[in-house]
């Protein structure tokens, strides 16, 4: 969606002072993945009922847990399948932005929901250590390879998502998912050759690191979207000296890059520019520069014309 730059004057601050302001035409809203959601979420709620189901008849506790895992998967595929529709709704009312920071939200929210899985899973493990029940390998096999068909299909509907996080994450967990499907049919494999029972335990262990890591990188990354950190991707510095090799720009100050959802980011930043020299075109290719090198689809820059600098209500 395309806008046109805007230039706004402020009535009640000095006459040499003006707020520009552009949101330039950008390509950086979430993409619709509507139709991998839905087939994702639905083969995997399909598997978690056979996989759960089989571990508990034959006693897997590596099945369950990775039953466990790819339940919190399908209600992770839920959130981001919600929030990335959110994120699509027009501004209203006080949601001014409308709603594409759920997407962070959502994210966050994913982290949380693989932390209790992780516990639960643990907790089941201790527990068949401490009670310990002969598997069946071929069951966990079979049931297992049936995980990494599904699991890598799904992850494969999100492969060309990765510059959303939302999106990266749902991609995330189904592709570890398939890793820790092959643990298992491993496990499983290794369990058929040698009779140890506690193969299988142990490669539930090794499914809650694997989780265990995922979460702490999805929290970490979504947790520093949530504090408004400028994208890891974006050198501040890079962009101060950008806007300040504009023709008439002697100085930049009050620069902020924050995001406004998984996949957009807005700018807000003071140019002192003697004599004002700025003018649509400047504006339009300012903005058009900042999208095409920093990814920045929303930029706000006030002009000042450095004669009497003005203050924060400017």
């Amino acid at each position: 969606m395309a806008h046109a730059p805007h230039l706004h004057t402020h009535d009640n601050a000095p006459s040499d002072c003006h707020g520009l302001h552009n949101a330039h035409g950008h390509h950086h809203g979430p993409q619709d993945f509507g139709n991998a959601f839905l087939i994702g979420i639905g083969l995997n709620i399909i598997f978690v009922v056979i996989e759960a189901s089989a571990g508990v008849i034959y006693g897997s506790v590596a099945l369950v847990a990775d039953a466990g895992h790819n339940l919190s998967d399908v209600l992770a595929l839920v959130l981001a399948w919600a929030a990335s529709l959110a994120a699509r709704r027009p501004p209203s009312g006080r949601f001014t932005y409308g709603y594409k920071s759920s997407t962070i939200l959502a994210a966050l929210a994913n982290a949380l929901l693989l932390a209790v899985a992780v516990g639960a899973i643990l907790f089941e493990t201790v527990n068949r250590m401490a009670t310990p029940q002969e598997p069946q390998g071929l069951v966990m096999v079979i049931v297992a390879g049936i995980g990494i068909a599904i699991n890598a299909l799904t992850a494969m509907l999100f492969l060309k998502g990765q510059d959303d996080i939302n999106i990266r994450g749902a991609y995330l967990h189904m592709a570890a998912d398939a890793l820790v499907s092959l643990g298992v049919v491993i496990a499983g494999l290794a369990i058929i050759v040698t009779g140890l029972w506690w193969i299988d335990p142990l490669v539930s262990l090794v499914i809650v690191a694997v989780i265990a890591w995922g979460t702490w990188g999805l929290a970490r990354d979504s947790l520093t979207m949530g504090l408004l950190a400028a994208p890891a991707r974006i050198d501040l510095a890079a962009v101060k000296h950008h806007l300040a090799s504009f023709d008439g720009v002697t100085a930049v100050h009050d620069l902020h890059v924050w995001p406004m959802s998984t996949t957009e980011v807005a700018l807000t930043a003071h140019l002192v520019m003697p004599g004002r020299p700025a003018s649509d075109s400047f504006l339009r290719d300012l903005a058009a520069s900042l999208d095409a090198r920093f990814g920045v689809g929303h930029a706000t820059i006030q002009v000042e014309s450095g004669e009497h600098p003005c203050g924060g209500g400017c």
